[in-house]
């Protein structure tokens, strides 16, 4: 009986713990041309509030690659946010002070999720401001194309439930040019023009940098796939301490993540 009491009282606090358990306080900034970033954000937010618990934020504005997003004129734009998600196309912004300012709060230690054409965000300015971020400079894609994802690192627990091989239908494949230290790749994909394998989600960590990066999810309907929205989710996780070594969330942040 003694036992019993024990272990319900135990399951008692665990339920009350994940009953308080804050939710992630998100930003996702999102925008720009070459995307249908409508049914991008409607997608992505769907998505991670169905998995984890998360209070999202989204700021879209701009239809093309030289807006300027409006939320980075404020040095502080990250503040009061666990985390920030980046699902952006501005590819022709050179502005240094301006990228410099977007780049800063994640080089002072906010985490970071990073999709797609943010790789390619502000790749022409004179700067490695948000290179320092990705960890990865690519200023070229190859043509869409049915791409064949290949898992490297099946134990990492971003990679839970991933496939070994996954058919990602016409996509785009980043070329990678440099690779900065702290990346750890997870998965690659071969070109189907250059036939050089690209990776295609890694994780970069050097000094404060806290950074999930892929460059998957050129399409609302790759985006919509039940393999991509849980790789994001877990690359949310992560980016906030939230996700345990076996790719399951910690009490109070999964919802329907497995």
């Amino acid at each position: 009986m003694k036992k019993f009491l024990l272990v319900f009282l135990a399951g008692a606090a665990l339920s009350l713990f994940a009953a308080d358990a804050k939710p992630v306080k998100a930003l996702m900034i999102t925008g720009g041309g070459s995307h249908d970033y409508t049914a991008q954000r409607k997608t992505l937010e769907e998505g991670l509030k169905k998995r984890i618990n998360i209070d999202l934020t989204i700021l879209q504005e701009g239809d093309t690659r030289e807006h300027m997003h409006s939320a980075y004129n404020n040095p502080d734009w990250a503040k009061g946010y666990d985390v920030v998600i980046h699902n952006e196309c501005f590819g022709m912004v050179k502005d240094v002070p301006f990228v410099e300012r977007v780049a800063a709060p994640h080089k002072a230690g906010v985490p970071a999720v990073i999709l797609h054409a943010s790789v390619h965000a502000y790749r022409y300015a004179e700067t490695d401001a948000w290179r320092d971020i990705l960890g990865q400079k690519s200023m070229r894609h190859e043509n869409r194309q049915d791409m064949q994802i290949t898992l490297l690192d099946a134990k990492d627990p971003i990679m839970h439930g991933f496939p070994a091989e996954w058919l990602d239908k016409q996509d785009e494949n980043y070329v990678i040019e440099k690779v900065w230290p702290g990346v750890k790749p997870l998965a690659k994909a071969k070109g189907m023009t250059t036939g050089n394998e690209n990776v295609v989600v890694w994780l970069h960590t050097e000094g404060k940098v806290r950074a999930f990066v892929t460059t998957l999810g050129h399409l609302d309907a790759t985006m919509a796939t039940d393999v991509y929205e849980n790789l994001v989710a877990r690359g949310v996780l992560w980016a906030v301490g939230k996700l345990q070594d076996d790719g399951s969330p910690m009490a109070g942040y999964g919802r329907s993540l497995k």
